[in-house]
């Protein structure tokens, strides 16, 4: 299983809130096979950037109040500092709807950079993310992000996402900053090379045009206190 989820409770702590106050991310149950693609959808607000989070075990969120988020069979928040690192990176690819490609680095030295933490020999790095950037068609790999259009910047961060191969990718709202063409090409680049890898797609979004192209789609709110969670 790419991605499991049991009993799962969040709320922010600190900053006078309450421990009565709502939770923000309650889950009964949820899980993402190897492969399968789901669409998450809600409301702005309603916490699906904060559960993304929580998956992808960021070090600025606290761990989750109650229950338990197993990415690949394992524990995510049981990992601490460069080991959670570590794991994320072999596991884990994500693709942001600002992209955050690095400033100052080429387009190859951005998916480079993702193979730091995983069992990828560096002498293979560069071989490796010009081979994945070439099948995504990106011909000048050498370029600068900012150098590069939208679309073939989306094209970078979703090699930077699979550079590791892994076995969950997270997409956040990844088509928000794109016009109606772009958007539906990089959604199809995204599915299509997930599926290509067998990598599990979670994304979230509130982009009606979205639901159309997944089979298994799920509301956020629904998902207070299910179980064994099929598809839509």
């Amino acid at each position: 299983m790419a991605l499991e989820i049991n009993g799962l409770r969040f709320r922010y702590s600190g900053g006078g809130a309450s421990p009565t106050s709502p939770w923000i991310i309650e889950i009964g149950s949820l899980r993402v096979a190897r492969g399968e693609q789901l669409l998450l959808t809600g409301g702005s607000g309603t916490g699906k950037s904060t559960l993304l989070h929580l998956i992808s075990g960021v070090v600025d969120l606290a761990p989750p109040n109650v229950g338990r988020i197993e990415v690949a069979g394992r524990d995510i928040q049981s990992l601490r500092g460069p080991a959670r690192d570590a794991y994320r990176a072999k596991h884990i690819g994500m693709v942001f709807q600002t992209f955050n490609l690095l400033h100052g680095f080429s387009a190859l030295e951005n998916v480079m950079a993702a193979l730091l933490f995983s069992d990828v020999p560096s002498r293979e790095h560069r071989d490796r993310a010009a081979g994945l950037l070439a099948s995504l068609g990106i011909e000048r790999i050498d370029a600068a992000p900012d150098r590069l259009s939208v679309g073939q910047q989306q094209r970078v961060a979703v090699a930077r996402a699979l550079a590791c191969s892994p076995a969950l990718v997270l997409a956040d709202e990844p088509t928000a900053s794109l016009d109606p063409e772009n958007s539906a090409a990089a959604m199809s680049l995204i599915q299509n090379a997930c599926r290509e890898r067998n990598a599990a797609l979670l994304c979230v979004s509130h982009d009606p045009a979205m639901v159309e192209r997944f089979s298994r789609r799920e509301r956020l709110d629904d998902l207070r206190g299910t179980h064994g969670m099929r598809a839509a």
